[in-house]
Parts: C-alpha cells; structure tokens; sequence
C-alpha cells in the first residue's frame, strides 16, 4: 500500500536496515495502522485491570484512581477530580470529540449523507437501542436498579469492527460498513441518553455560558477562523463550563465535534490545479514561500474533521480508551462478588440486554423494515446480519461509562461484571456465525459508488 511504503521510506528509521528496525519499528507500525489493534490494546488494558484489581495490591488500585486533584491558581479553585474522574469527564471528553467529529463527517460526506442509505442502518440501530432497554427494565423495573436502563443500549465501535476484522474476506464488504454506520446511530442515541437522562443538578449560568461559547466557536467557523489554538482554548473553557453545569462534560465534546467543518477550505481541484502550475515555476523562480504556500493549499484541500480525526484517532484509541479501561474495568473477582452478580437482576439484565436483546432488537426491526420495500446491503444474508447483531452487543467502553453515571454504589461491581461477561460472549457468538456464515456464503465485492458509499466512510 502507499501509505505503507511511505512510513517505511528508506531515509526513515522505520524504513533502515538496523535491527531494530526491521524487528520492531516496522512491525509495531505496522499493528497500530490494522483495525484490530485498538481492540487489542483495549482487551489486554481490560485484563491488566481486573489482575491488579484482583492481586495482593488490589488497595493500591483503588486508592490510586481515587486520588484527588486539587489545583487551585490564585483564588481560583478549580473543580476537584479524583485520578478516576479525570480520566471520565476530561480524557473521555477528547474521545466523545472524536466520536462527534465522525458523526459529524459521516453526516455530510459519508453514508449519512444519503437518506436512502442511511435509513436502514438508522432502524436497525433503534431497534438494538430500544429492545436492549427493555429487555433490562423487565429485569430491574422498579427501584435505583432501574435506572441503569442505558447501559446495554451502547456498542462499542473499536471492539465491534476489530471483531469484523478479525476475520478479513470471510465477511462481506458492506456488513463493515453498515455496522460502522449502526454504530454511530448507536452512538448518537447513547449521546442523547446521557445528555438527557444522566445529567445532574443543572447550573444554568453555567450552562448558559457554555452555550454562548458554543455560539462563539460556530460564529468562528462561519468566518473562516482556521487557527487551531483559538479553539483548543476555547474548547477547555466551554468542557469547564459544562462541567459545571451539571451536563455531563463529554457532552462538551461532542458538541465541538460536530461544530467543526466537515468541508474543506478550498476543493481539490482548486489544490490540483495550484500544484499543476508548480512545474512550470522550476528550475529558477520556485521559492520555500512558494512551497509553504502549496503545502497550505494541499493541506487546506482536507477537510478539518478528516484531519483532526487522523491526529486525535491514535491518541484516543491507543492512550485514552486504554486508560479508561485500566480505570474502570478493575473489579474484586471474589467469590462474594460473583455470586452477588450472579443473583442481581442488574447483571442479567444487561447479559440479556445485550447478548440477546441487540440482534434480536437489529434484526427484528431490520425484517420489518424489508416488508415496507427496504432491502439488505448487497452481499449481505441473514446469518451475517445477525453475527453483526452479535456484534453490536459488544457494549464495553460505553456501556462502562454509562454505569459510572447510573450507579454510585455496591450495584456498580455487578453492571461491570454484567458487561464484561455479556461482551465476551457477544464477541464468540459473533465470531462463530459470522465465521461459518462466511464460510458458506460467496461474497459479492461492491463498487462504493454503485451503492451510495463514499470514500471517507
């Protein structure tokens, strides 16, 4: 691939003959550029929580994300955060930035864009949200348990694809694709969820402050403000200010994600036709300032969510995600623990929810949908469709920080459990039939602009 011949240029160290080159430089860039790398990382962050949390150091992990932050710059004493809630309502921010910059670019150049397109994975993806909670209301219909109803609503995009990944031709081209675009439907869904159910106490001066900042960043935007350190300062100050609120912070970024300008400054053929004159300029009249000038152009032919996507993606899905799950994911795997997980309703309600409630949920509401002339992604049958069913119902990062905001007492440990084993099993089940469904059915590949599908999804 291009790219790959790129990061390995021989001028590179990556692309040298040294040994440590060849051994690990080439091999660690190869892994971060697949799409299971991410998922992989994530899961052994997962393990190294429940290890540590489970060791003769268990105190330490517990005291350590308990740790409090206090800063203060003169009189100003800014929102105390433990270790734990840092990584929650300000790393997990950046993430929901990223998620809103993909919704936001899905929603105008990707599969989004096209109503006809986007419509069935929308239904399907209503559909894995609504069954998934009341499959856990039935459960837990009454009480504080109750409220934990959003938890087995939320897929996780990283682990879902890398599991669609993992096994490569065997899966068509297109259930990549629609679980991609299902899953951001599910995350719009999780978003408002948390927006409108998980908040606390609400600040209004706050909030209305932070709103005017909003305001601020689109009215920069409309000017074509291009310069980036005006709104990351812009941007701590409204995630500030809406944690503050009392709306949760990583509401912040989702809002600055789908603010940014998910069309570029100049088009590419404007950018190709600049870069065409360069040439004629050579070998005497050619200068750096003319230089500079083309990368500007090239790079402004980008649109800023594409760019901004490429720089922060790494940096959540290898730093952040990771961290979050290494926060969250530690839970005491005592006898005690298991056997009270085991007779909660809140854990089963959220094993159902989502090992049973999100491909029932997807592919009931998809089947209707089919009977009012709506039909399956070419490629697609429905033993697949239901392996991608299986495959929403990994809930994990977002279904974990969902229970952060839903509990706040011994019922957390079983929700984690509840998620960590409804997962797993998700995770086999979807392997399992979408590997043998694979396995039997030849795959069609599809030409993206036959169908409505566009390069940057």
């Amino acid at each position: 691939m291009a790219g790959e011949e790129y990061l390995f240029h021989r001028e590179t160290f990556a692309g040298g003959d040294r040994w440590l080159a060849r051994h690990v430089a080439r091999p660690v860039l190869a892994f971060v550029h697949r799409e299971v790398a991410g998922s992989m990382l994530l899961l052994a962050a997962t393990a190294a929580a429940l290890i540590w949390a489970n060791s003769p150091w268990s105190d330490s992990y517990v005291d350590f994300w308990h740790t409090h932050i206090d800063i203060h710059i003169g009189s100003f004493h800014i929102h105390p955060l433990t270790f734990e809630e840092f990584v929650n309502d300000a790393l997990m921010a950046l993430f929901f930035f990223v998620v809103g910059l993909e919704i936001k670019r899905e929603m105008v150049t990707g599969y989004l864009s096209s109503l006809r397109a986007a419509t069935l994975p929308a239904i399907a993806a209503i559909g894995g949200m609504v069954v998934p909670a009341l499959l856990y209301v039935a459960f837990n219909p009454s009480g504080d348990a109750a409220v934990g109803w959003g938890i087995p609503m939320a897929t996780d995009i990283a682990f879902a694809v890398g599991i669609v990944a993992l096994l490569g031709s065997r899966v068509p081209p297109m259930l990549k694709l629609f679980l991609l675009t299902l899953a951001i439907v599910d995350d719009i869904g999780a978003i408002a969820v948390i927006a409108i159910f998980y908040t606390s106490d609400l600040n209004l001066r706050w909030l209305v402050f932070a709103a005017g900042l909003l305001v601020l960043v689109r009215m920069l935007t409309l000017m074509k403000v291009w310069a980036l350190p005006v709104y990351w300062t812009i941007g701590i100050v409204i995630w500030y200010a809406t944690l503050e609120s009392g709306v949760h912070a990583t509401i912040a970024g989702v809002a600055l994600g789908l603010l940014a300008p998910a069309k570029p400054l100049l088009t590419r053929d404007a950018a190709q036709e600049f870069v065409d004159q360069l040439p004629e300029q050579l070998p005497d009249r050619l200068s750096v300032e003319r230089v500079h000038q083309a990368s500007f152009v090239v790079q402004e032919s980008v649109p800023m969510t594409e760019r901004l996507e490429t720089m922060l993606h790494p940096f959540t899905a290898f730093l952040i995600v990771p961290v979050f799950a290494l926060a969250n994911a530690g839970v005491p795997l005592s006898g005690e623990t298991l056997s009270d997980a085991a007779g909660s309703p809140v854990t089963w309600g959220i094993v159902i929810g989502l090992v049973v409630g999100k491909p029932i949920g997807i592919a009931a509401f998809t089947w209707v949908a089919t009977r009012f002339g709506f039909e399956l992604p070419p490629g697609m049958n429905w033993p697949q469709y239901i392996g991608m069913g299986f495959a929403a119902g990994i809930g994990f990062t977002v279904s974990i920080f969902i229970t952060g905001l839903a509990f706040d007492n011994g019922v957390t440990d079983a929700a984690k459990i509840g998620i960590l084993f409804a997962s797993a099993c998700a995770a086999l089940a979807a392997l399992a039939l979408l590997w043998i469904s694979g396995k039997r059915g030849a795959h069609t590949e599809v030409a993206p602009d036959e169908h409505d599908v566009h390069d940057e999804s």
